[in-house]
């Protein structure tokens, strides 16, 4: 899908006006009181429920995204969102080549691991080409070369009580630095890579060097850059805002971005 997705509440808020103009029910007036009514956030929070589990019930759970041949790849892959992280520390680390770049695997793990890149690239690898399709209404197709986040889990040893995956990272936008979050599945799925190259070359920075997720049955923002710690979690409410993702936490992106 490569159309523009509107967060859910745009679309209630929208309705609600239409409703209003014709007529047909006194409703309250401006988006915001209609956001913050209570019975309508139990609304959106039981939509995304029922889109969540629509989306599972209606393909296999291990269902691959489509792959594609290398004639098909996009000459030019766009960078969105950061291009190059602020700071001193991220300079440091792309003026040598990333050599001492860590990512760290914590929380409900038996194992906590603190991975090098010359670790990530010594694992298993997987080389996938897929399209990438942003909430802003373009499309890309790219080859990328990671390894999968189920041996990572694997080697760390996620405890069954874990629910979710946070993936934090090196690039702050606004009031604080960039995170996303997937559930156990999609943690699991066999294309989800943390992948270190694209298109036969390096992860160029504004792609998100030295690493960066590819989550590939879900939209653009779920795949975050410049990863540098990985969470095992049984809950996402203590987690920024609570949504599952910077984007999610402030102006009301779905958690599930499912594709």
């Amino acid at each position: 899908m490569s159309e523009i997705m509107l967060p859910r509440r745009q679309w209630i808020a929208r309705a609600g006006g239409l409703v209003a103009a014709a007529g047909a029910m006194p409703l309250l007036s401006g988006c915001d009181a209609i956001n913050d009514a209570p019975a309508v956030r139990k609304i959106l929070s039981m939509g995304e429920e029922m889109n969540r589990a629509s989306q599972r019930a209606l393909i296999d759970r291990h269902a691959l995204a489509r792959e594609f041949d290398r004639a098909d790849l996009s000459p030019y892959f766009r960078p969105n969102g950061t291009r190059l992280p602020a700071g001193a520390d991220y300079a440091a680390h792309a003026a040598a080549g990333f050599a001492d770049w860590r990512v760290r695997v914590t929380g409900l793990v038996a194992r906590p691991l603190s991975l090098s890149m010359a670790d990530i690239r010594a694992m298993p690898q997987r080389t996938q080409i897929t399209r990438h399709d942003c909430v802003e209404g373009w499309s890309a197709i790219g080859q990328w070369t990671g390894v999968q986040l189920s041996r990572i889990l694997a080697a760390a040893g996620v405890q069954d009580r874990a629910r979710y995956i946070v993936f934090r990272c090196a690039d702050r936008l606004g009031d604080a630095l960039y995170y996303e979050s997937c559930d156990m599945v999609d943690a699991r799925h066999p294309q989800t890579i943390l992948a270190w190259a694209l298109n036969d070359a390096v992860l160029p920075i504004a792609n998100g060097a030295p690493l960066r997720l590819r989550i590939e049955r879900q939209l653009g923002y779920k795949h975050a850059k410049y990863v540098n710690a990985i969470e095992a979690v049984a809950s996402l409410d203590a987690i920024g805002a609570g949504n599952g993702g910077y984007w999610e936490d402030r102006i009301d992106y779905e958690w599930y971005a499912g594709i």
